[in-house]
């Protein structure tokens, strides 16, 4: 993935992040007496480089960094609990010989009220954002692929939350609305990501502007979250997203599935497995069907994406 690279969308990630943890230290120390609002998260940088000179075998002389602050903040009083994420992610790759390149972009936001109906079930309504933080470019740099909410994933939901302890929670949605937005046109005119593409001429040339920008579901769905230390320093932070599309192709489910292994070395020093797999019926993949090495048709298909990084870590509370 390609971009048109600029120091500034990394920096400011750092300093949001930074921002972010003195701010939040500040409000956990301005309300010790509150009991109802627990404030927190970590942030890690991972670095990797190879560098070779005069090395027989060959390769290439690489330099990447990767940023992830995961954010929360939660209150809990009687009845009532309100739980809010953000995820954020960022990094970059330098190849020898090449221009700078972005290798990963998040975003994440996820509210959800809850209220008690039992000792383990809430009445639950949550929103869920998803989208990313900067353009990406096909590797000729000419042709827009994705960029801030294009797309963006939006999910308001209404269900049972099932809460047995602090380390799982299973939200049962019947009622979910699902939001696609392209705010870009180019994007939207090309169909991209589901969206209904544009309109063409008698001539088969597509017409500039007609293509849609927001695209709505409505179905069934169903969040798992996960988190625990498995084994002593290392944990797991697994989540599954499952979404039934009750007006077209029920039978069909789209599949989120993120799994997050941090091993912690020592107090600042860390590393991290991040595996992601996606599964949209209504997003098309362009294939080569016959190994030919040319893209012959598209169409559904598992989206894998796999980190591995070491570097330094902070957690806050």
């Amino acid at each position: 993935m390609h971009f048109r690279f600029t120091r500034i969308p990394f920096l400011t990630f750092i300093l949001i992040l930074s921002c972010v943890a003195l701010s939040q230290a500040q409000a956990t120390q301005d309300t010790t007496e509150v009991k109802h609002w627990d404030f927190g998260g970590i942030g890690t940088i991972n670095f990797s480089q190879v560098s070779l000179n005069n090395w027989a075998a060959g390769g290439q002389n690489t330099v990447s960094v990767l940023g992830t602050a995961n954010l929360y903040s939660n209150y809990n009083h009687g009845n009532n609990s309100w739980n809010n994420s953000l995820d954020l992610t960022y990094g970059l790759v330098k190849l020898e010989g090449r221009r700078v390149q972005k290798s990963d972009d998040k975003l994440e936001l996820n509210l959800k009220y809850g209220h008690r109906a039992s000792k383990r079930w809430f009445y639950t309504s949550q929103l869920n954002l998803k989208t990313q933080l900067t353009p990406t470019y096909t590797i000729t740099r000419d042709t827009l692929r994705s960029s801030f909410f294009a797309p963006a994933y939006v999910l308001t939901s209404l269900g049972m939350d099932y809460k047995p302890n602090d380390k799982l929670s299973i939200f049962i949605s019947p009622f979910t609305g699902k939001f696609t937005i392209v705010s870009d046109q180019e994007l939207a005119d090309r169909g991209a990501f589901g969206v209904e593409a544009a309109r063409k001429d008698i001539e088969g040339n597509i017409i500039p502007g007609t293509g849609q920008q927001f695209r709505k579901e409505f179905g069934g769905y169903i969040n798992v979250r996960y988190n625990n230390e498995i084994l002593k320093n290392i944990t797991l932070q697994s989540k599954i997203d499952l979404f039934s599309n009750y007006l077209r192709n029920p039978e069909n489910v789209d599949l989120n599935w993120e799994n997050l292994v941090n091993f912690k070395v020592n107090k600042t020093v860390s590393a991290s497995l991040f595996v992601h797999m996606i599964y949209d019926d209504d997003v098309n993949i362009a294939v080569d069907r016959n190994d030919d090495g040319k893209v012959d048709g598209s169409g559904p298909r598992l989206q894998l994406k796999q980190t591995l990084g070491i570097g330094v870590s902070y957690k806050f509370k």
